[in-house]
């Protein structure tokens, strides 16, 4: 007995030992990554080479990125009558050998770290890459194989950027809120405070699994700070592109000035996911506009002025030759959004600062009905609530699930140091209960399986972790 004791006892302590040396590599991957969660946010912050940040992102949130996945799958196999085996290879083939090998490695990184903490087989590169890619896949690629001329891609996103005399200090502010489909964007919800071997810091919000932000909300080492509202009525897309996802996260990882950035983005220009984008430089407190169809592209500059966008087309040539937008039709949210915007910017000029900033997110003017309004044509939408649809794009229906799931806003002051005020939910803070919508309107109980409360949550100013060590 005594002797079986012992050899007992030697075996545990092997086994421990073997356990011991597995959770020690582990732990040596995962050291320097951290998660917290705040005000309905995962943030979590991530370092080191491309296949280790892969690991600590996928391990840190495993189970939002297989839930991520489930609801990409229960959405678009109704919404675009495409199952997330069609995703999964189609993305695949589009986009796979023109990745560059370093985010290969993180992505292959992500799988490696959600399936070390839930199992072998729950996820593979292939729904890793179909994740990244759903927004030009579902929007552009599906329309464009289906020979959809009219295709018309949803009202995602307000966002303002501002400089010089228009602000309170002369520094740039720039905000946006993210429209979304709420089964999707309520996942919208991490916070990524990136530290890679190469290139700059960045900071973003982003949908678990995400490379890139997608929404876009970016400020990186060099000063640079990112945004963008997609062009409404968007037609084209080009097959042998490089996908947006690379290049968004190419050009705020290795950018150091508009120009650059700009470069960057424009390189391998597949026109999916088209959008205006906007972007301040707080070394000069200069603002752009890079308005990037597949045909046009149109940039402007300055470095005292402002520049907005909810979804029009800004340029006619664009508008005319890429697009199915009526720049003059009122039942476009994106037109009535627009006349907010003016309206807003002749009130604000020289006020303008992240708290005004923050208000705007949450603007509930409708200048359709000419009341405040919560509803398709607010700043703050809440397309749940208005009675007014909208047919031919993609959230067509009056009541359908979708408007503004998060807000963001920094000025010069605070992207200097990284930081971010950043609400989950609605901007104004207006709760949504999917119980009581799915009981209102059972058409859409098809996401009743994903579809989840947005509770009222109070903005937060994010703080960035210290790395490791610090780079050059």
């Amino acid at each position: 007995m005594k002797k079986t004791s012992i050899l007992l006892l030697v075996s545990f302590l092997v086994l421990s030992g073997c356990a011991d040396r597995k959770n020690s590599t582990d732990d040596s991957r995962l050291a320097n990554s951290t998660r917290t969660e705040k005000n309905g946010w995962i943030l979590i912050h991530i370092e080191g080479s491309p296949r280790d940040m892969g690991y600590q992102h996928g391990y840190l949130l495993a189970p939002e990125i297989l839930d991520l996945k489930g609801a990409l799958d229960a959405n678009y196999k109704v919404t675009t009558g495409r199952d997330w085996n069609f995703y999964r290879n189609e993305s695949y083939r589009l986009f796979w050998s023109k990745i560059p090998d370093e985010y290969r490695k993180e992505m292959q990184g992500i799988t490696d770290g959600v399936n070390a903490k839930t199992g072998p087989g729950n996820i593979d590169l292939k729904d890793v890459i179909a994740m990244n890619a759903f927004l030009e896949t579902t929007g552009y690629y599906v329309p464009w194989l289906n020979n959809q001329v009219n295709n018309k891609p949803p009202e995602h996103c307000s966002a303002i950027a501002a400089t010089g005399s228009w602000t309170t200090d002369g520094k740039i502010v720039i905000a946006h809120n993210n429209w979304s489909e709420y089964v999707i964007g309520e996942r919208w919800n991490i916070i990524i405070d990136l530290v890679p071997e190469k290139g700059n810091r960045i900071v973003m919000d982003a949908l678990p699994g995400f490379l890139h932000s997608g929404d876009d909300f970016n400020i990186n080492s060099a000063g640079l700070v990112v945004t963008e509202t997609t062009i409404s009525g968007f037609n084209g897309f080009d097959t042998t592109g490089t996908a947006e996802f690379v290049r968004a996260r190419k050009a705020v990882q290795y950018a150091s000035t508009i120009d650059e950035w700009i470069k960057i983005m424009m390189e391998g220009n597949n026109g999916g996911y088209a959008n205006d984008w906007l972007i301040g430089d707080n070394k000069t407190g200069e603002i752009a506009r890079l308005e990037l169809g597949l045909k046009n592209q149109f940039i402007e500059k300055s470095k005292d002025g402002y520049f907005f966008g909810s979804n029009f087309p800004v340029h006619e040539k664009l508008t005319k030759e890429e697009t199915s937008f009526d720049p003059n039709s009122a039942d476009e949210s994106a037109n009535m959004r627009r006349l907010r915007w003016e309206q807003l910017m002749n009130e604000y000029k020289g006020k303008i600062d992240v708290g005004s900033a923050k208000a705007f997110m949450g603007d509930h003017f409708d200048m359709r009905r000419k009341e405040v309004f919560a509803g398709r044509f607010s700043l703050c939408g809440h397309i749940d609530e208005d009675s007014i649809g909208r047919p031919g794009i993609d959230w067509p229906s009056a009541y359908f699930a979708a408007g503004a799931v998060t807000g963001k806003a920094t000025d010069g002051n605070l992207a200097s140091k990284l930081q971010l005020w950043a609400v989950a939910g609605h901007p104004c803070g207006k709760p949504f209960v999917a119980k009581d919508f799915l009981s209102s309107h059972p058409e859409y109980n098809f996401q009743k399986d994903y579809l989840r409360d947005m509770p009222s949550q109070k903005w937060f100013l994010t703080e960035p972790v210290t790395p490791s060590k610090t780079k050059d």
